[in-house]
């Protein structure tokens, strides 16, 4: 007659773990069912409020404004021409394959798309009423610096800001940051 072995192996860990997960499952239908569909908030949770769509207002280094637009614009053109060398090189390059030429073109494209979706918008910031503006984009972030008053801006300029750059590009809210120069 032989003995029963009791020797625990993967298949009875993995079950013995799938059972949890599937108790887990089961608390948690039954937590929710019981309140009608939505899970209880603590006092900590129900303190808190946070709103994750605001702009962001940094303030930007002390510099004389116009020095500080008439530097971003020349760095940022400078960065520009740059890559567009880069890429025309890689289209233009006789080792490239296909795929690299193909890639390089398109990124070529947003770059352009890019370069004039910041130039609308910072001529609609400065149709606005701010003094002068630079944007910065890079399909993901958007940075815009505005020279403003000696006050700074308010949080209704902020959203001014804000609503003209999200009527031209789409940019997550929390990869927004606009900066301020005096």
């Amino acid at each position: 007659m032989k003995k029963p072995s009791f020797i625990i192996g993967k298949k009875q860990i993995l079950l013995a773990g799938m059972t949890l997960m599937l108790g887990a499952a089961v608390y948690i239908n039954y937590a929710v069912a019981g309140t009608g569909g939505e899970i209880r908030a603590t006092e900590k949770v129900k303190t808190q409020s946070i709103n994750y769509g605001e702009a962001e207002l940094v303030d930007a280094p002390a510099e004389n404004g116009d020095d500080y637009f008439s530097k971003a614009r020349i760095e940022r053109m400078n960065a520009r021409d740059e890559a567009k060398e880069t890429l025309k090189n890689i289209i233009g390059g006789g080792d490239a394959t296909d795929e690299e030429k193909s890639v390089a073109a398109e990124e070529a494209a947003v770059m352009t798309g890019l370069m004039e979706s910041e130039t609308k918008i910072e001529s609609l910031v400065k149709a606005a009423g701010f003094t002068d503006c630079v944007c910065y984009l890079d399909g993901t972030n958007a940075n815009i610096v505005v020279k403003s008053g000696d006050d700074g801006l308010i949080a209704s300029e902020a959203a001014q800001i804000k609503d003209i750059l999200l009527s031209e590009v789409t940019v997550p809210a929390e990869n927004i940051r606009i900066f301020d120069v005096a």
